[in-house]
């Protein structure tokens, strides 16, 4: 066994990246994403890059199978038990509204209805202190309803579980007593983070996805140890390291973003590499565009990430670690349609892969922007995908004539510039959220693109918000699963510890210290991780008094909790004078989490080590040209075709060009120049 292997399930395509161990070469493969099956999507792509599984050293797979099923409504008939009383907390949510300008503003329907939410008689508080012990009497009633009403996951979430989790092990083990074939959730083994309801939903989410990831990694592992895979299976988790395929069994809602957590992890890498610790990570797939901001070569993680937010939408909290992403419904698949005043928009839905866009030939009639960049000339129909897809460029004109040349009364060429034009915009204030908004300047970074669509959209989006530099890897098309073979291995724990610093008693802090410890080291023990190579890092959540928000700061003595805290405090002063501009070193300071993340480093670096090596290009391809569509839908410019593969290092490309490989495109406009670098990435410097 020879072969470390990861494959990313996508929209559009399911993508493959392999390294060898022996020669360190590397190859892809992509194939169009099986919806209806994704384990077979899978398979073949496996086949596709002519991999036989026996030879499968190491297997990484990113999956999209939690984000589809909360998204497309498809999970599983979830029910609720909690604290008498505290029913409606999934349905009250919070007040706050995402955008408090925004009038139009609704609270998203929980995912259990009403008559699914059920109480049991008990009452821990804050402390963890019992207040009325544990009913179970009502149990029997709770386990009947449910198996009348053909529920299939149960989550349980007590209140103040963080602080006393015995009460919601009792219950979850007198259910599965009563409910054996039910997937039953409690909350303290998702996360022991206070804040009720964001705890509840996720919870209450990690349930309701919970039986399609069990029967789908289940059917994985039988089809691919029946192929013969003999290697470890490893799952891509949301925080940007991978896990075991029984970690993610119990806990699936830490792969709600599996895929992006891997471009995030290559990201970083490969700015590290490059001297460009900084970065703007912008992927754009088939279905949507996802921007991410890489700051000191460190992928970013989040516990307040929301599924579906949007201005007018708060969308479902999420309370695990999370890349901290921005996500749009615009790719290269993304639909464009006409509102009844003959505007264009694009998105949020997407073609997929089945029917995909016009031009793939299978029958659909909806024009997307891959279609428009088809129409525009960006995209060489007889090299797509290398060749193995030829496009339909007559198809892809006529949806655009059929959808939207009536309405707006353009013409073909013109709507399709307006399709592009307004999935640029929307890309750009994607990026412009995880950048300008965070108080980072755009101008003192470099943008990495990827994805199918990255490249082919990078630089217009760059102009847009003045990044003067756009990198484009080598594999930009298949980069987020060769983010996953640099990926650690990765677990998070947390514990709630309320209280001022200064005035935290040692015993407690130990304690909680101690606590942690111990469910990092059983983890590790149970995912077959090498004693001595895990490496466990605290953080403490920190915050000013009387703020509802906490900034994490590293905390390397649990002493500096309960004695001499003047070094975390510079270390919050300074961060949050980073963040927002401002900081109050004389305001008291007070601790609400403590959290741990242990990793354990790759002990090879192969696939990080093949990014910095020499390029070695194919023989020469002569150039060609051909009409593109800028600026001007009359005035057509010719411009230069470029074979990536074949172009040395050192190599300059002025534009205006079209930089065209096996799986991406990528467009540079006049006055732009790209250039080969030592190891084969495309540095392009943006006119701005």
């Amino acid at each position: 066994m020879t072969l470390r292997v990861a494959t990313d399930i996508g929209g559009t395509f399911t993508d493959l990246v392999v390294v060898d161990s022996e020669s360190g070469d590397v190859r892809i493969a992509k194939v169009s994403t099986t919806p209806r099956d994704l384990a077979q999507g899978v398979l073949d792509v496996i086949a596709a890059g002519d991999v036989e599984p026996a030879e499968i050293e190491e297997l990484v797979h990113g999956t999209t199978v939690v984000i589809n099923a909360l998204t497309e409504r498809t999970g599983a008939r979830t029910a609720l038990v909690t604290t008498s009383g505290f029913r409606d907390v999934l349905e009250i949510g919070r007040g706050n509204r995402p955008d408090m300008y925004n009038l139009v503003s609704r609270k998203p329907p929980p995912f259990v209805a009403r008559r699914h939410r059920f109480e049991v008689r008990e009452r821990v508080d804050r402390h963890g202190t019992v207040v009325v012990p544990l009913d179970l009497s009502g149990t029997e009633a709770i386990a009947a309803a449910c198996e009348r009403d053909g529920i299939e996951a149960i989550a349980v979430c007590l209140l103040h579980s963080y602080a006393h989790p015995e009460h919601e092990q009792a219950l979850c083990d007198a259910l599965r007593a009563r409910l054996p074939g039910v997937a039953i959730t409690a909350s303290s083994e998702v996360t022991r983070e206070w804040r009720e309801y964001e705890r509840t939903s996720t919870a209450v989410l990690n349930a309701y996805v919970q039986p399609a990831v069990d029967r789908y990694l289940g059917e994985l592992e039988k089809r691919l140890t029946d192929a013969g895979l003999r290697g470890p299976l490893l799952v891509m988790q949301s925080s940007a390291g991978t896990g075991s395929p029984a970690a993610a069994r119990s806990r699936p809602i830490a792969l709600v973003e599996s895929g992006p957590a891997g471009g995030v992890a290559g990201a970083a890498r490969i700015g590290e590499r490059i001297g460009e610790p900084n970065l703007i990570y912008l992927d754009i797939g088939g279905t949507t565009a996802k921007c991410s901001l890489v700051e000191d070569a460190t992928a970013p993680t989040t516990t307040e990430y929301r599924i579906e937010w949007r201005p007018d939408w708060a969308g479902y909290p999420v309370m695990v670690p999370v890349v901290d992403i921005v996500e749009i419904g615009a790719g290269g698949g993304s639909i464009a349609w006409c509102d009844p005043t003959g505007g264009i928009h694009v998105g949020p839905k997407s073609a997929g892969a089945d029917p995909g866009p016009a031009a793939y030939g299978k029958g659909s009639t909806d024009p997307v922007v891959t279609d428009a960049n088809l129409v525009l000339g960006r995209i060489n129909a007889e090299r797509f995908l290398n060749g193995a897809m030829k496009l339909d460029v007559k198809a892809a004109e006529r949806a655009v004539e059929l959808k939207l040349c009536g309405p707006t009364r353009l013409g073909v060429k013109e709507a399709a510039l307006g399709i592009v034009q307004i999935a640029d915009a929307a890309m750009s204030l994607a990026v412009r959220a995880v950048s300008v908004k965070k108080g980072v300047d755009p101008r003192e970074t470099a943008m990495i693109a990827f994805g199918g669509a990255g490249p082919l959209h990078a630089v217009a989006i760059a102009k847009e918000i003045f990044i003067p530099r756009v990198i484009v890897p080598k594999v930009p098309g298949t980069f987020s699963a060769l983010g996953m073979l640099m990926a650690s291995w990765r677990q998070d724990f947390v514990r709630t510890l309320y209280g001022l610093l200064g005035s935290l008693d040692a015993k407690q802090v130990d304690a909680v210290f101690a606590e942690l410890a111990e469910a990092g080291k059983a983890q590790v023990a149970r995912d077959g991780i090498a004693a001595g190579t895990a490496d466990f890092a605290y953080l403490a959540d920190l915050r000013y008094v009387g703020q509802e928000h906490t900034i994490a700061i590293p905390v390397r003595d649990p002493k500096l909790l309960s004695g001499d805290f003047s070094p975390l405090r510079e270390a919050f002063d300074t961060e949050h004078d980073q963040r927002y501009g401002q900081a109050a070193p004389d305001e008291r300071l007070e601790i609400v989490n403590v959290r741990l993340v242990v990793t354990a480093a790759r002990t090879d670096t192969l696939a990080e080590r093949w990014l910095s090596e020499k390029w070695t290009p194919e023989a020469p391809v002569g150039d060609q040209w051909r009409d593109v569509i800028i600026a001007d839908p009359a005035k057509p410019v010719p411009t230069r075709i470029v074979w990536r593969p074949s172009l040395p290092a050192g190599a300059k490309i002025e534009g205006p060009a079209v930089i065209e490989e096996p799986n991406a495109t990528t467009f540079i406009h006049p006055g732009d120049v790209a250039t080969i670098s030592d190891a084969g990435h495309l540095i392009i410097d943006v006119k701005l």
